[in-house]
Formats: C-alpha cells, sequence, structure tokens
C-alpha cells in the first residue's frame, strides 16, 4: 500500500478499508508514515469525516500501537471504567469526572493527551501541579490506580504511541474539531 494512495482516497471522499486505516495507524506508530503525510491524513479527515466502521478501525489501530494493559490481576473491587476523549479545546471533564467515579467505588486509569489548541490538554493542565508525573512507569500507573482509583497520564514510547503523535500532528495543523 501507497500511504499517498489512501491519503487521496480519503481526500476524495470514499471509505477506508479495515486495512488501510491499520496501515495507517502503523505507519503513525513506527514514523514510516512522514509528519506530512500524517497531516495530509488528519486534514483529510477533518475535512471529509470518517464513517463509523472506519472510526472503530482507527480506534483499533491506535489502541494496537502499543501495549494493552490488563488490570484483572490486581482483583480490584469495582468495575474499571474508561472516559476518553477524541480531543477538544479545553478539556475539563476529566480533571472532575475520575475522581467523582472513583469516589463511587470504580477504578479509572486514563491516558491523556498533551496540546489541543490554545488551551492546551489536560496533560498541559497537569504539568502545571509541581511534582506530578505526567509519564510513570506502568509498574506506578497502576499502583495508583489500585491505591487511589484513579490515575491520568500521558502516552508513552509503550502505551498509546499512535495516538500521541496524532494528537501531536492535529494540534500543530488545525485539526483538532
Amino acid at each position: 500500500m501507497l500511504p499517498q494512495e489512501i491519503i487521496r482516497k480519503k481526500r476524495d471522499g470514499q471509505e477506508l478499508s479495515n486495512e488501510e486505516i491499520a496501515f495507517i495507524a502503523r505507519g503513525i506508530t513506527n514514523s514510516s508514515l512522514s509528519e506530512g503525510q500524517v497531516a495530509a491524513f488528519a486534514m483529510a479527515v477533518f475535512f471529509r469525516g470518517m464513517t463509523t466502521a472506519e472510526r472503530v478501525a482507527m480506534t483499533l489501530g491506535l489502541v494496537r500501537s502499543g501495549v494493552t494493559l490488563d488490570w484483572n490481576d490486581l482483583e480490584l473491587p469495582g468495575p474499571i471504567i474508561d472516559k476518553h476523549s477524541s480531543g477538544g479545546v479545553g478539556d475539563k471533564v476529566s480533571l472532575m469526572l475520575a475522581p467523582i467515579v472513583a469516589a463511587c467505588g470504580a477504578f479509572v486509569p486514563m491516558i491523556s493527551g498533551r496540546g489541543l489548541g490554545h488551551t492546551g490538554g489536560t496533560l498541559d493542565k497537569l504539568s502545571a501541579i509541581s511534582g506530578y508525573e505526567t509519564q510513570p512507569d506502568i509498574a506506578t500507573f497502576r499502583r495508583v490506580v489500585r491505591e487511589v482509583g484513579c490515575a491520568i497520564i500521558g502516552q508513552t514510547d509503550d502505551l498509546a504511541p499512535a495516538d500521541r503523535r496524532l494528537y501531536g500532528v492535529r494540534d500543530v495543523t488545525a485539526t483538532v474539531e
């Protein structure tokens, strides 16, 4: 597959196959797609949108770009829930919702992003807190979730690396919305 052909197809309003989207997600992860190609893909999606099937395939591609954490071995005494944002200007929900849900007995491990326009991302806000570690190792992340009930960290080379790269590109190409 050629990235430029997939980008052209999306630019022209055609639906991408699961294989084409998986190819794009892998290219974002392993840097076989240049910054220009990732930006062009983001812009094509911005203007043309994605079908439900494309959104599901892209989500799975981003999820599979790194380590998938399994929380079952911690035998947590409540449900493990996720609140995920696809990125929006001025996200403030995560900062309040995670501790509220944790106070109700659920466990909320969250991976968030940086830089989403002029307001910054959730991680940018948390980085303003002296001593807050936005990229702890996985063992620390799991320990905090077990002990506190929630934790918000950033993507790493191991956790959601394609999401991290795509977030960064969206921020500088005005494709956040």
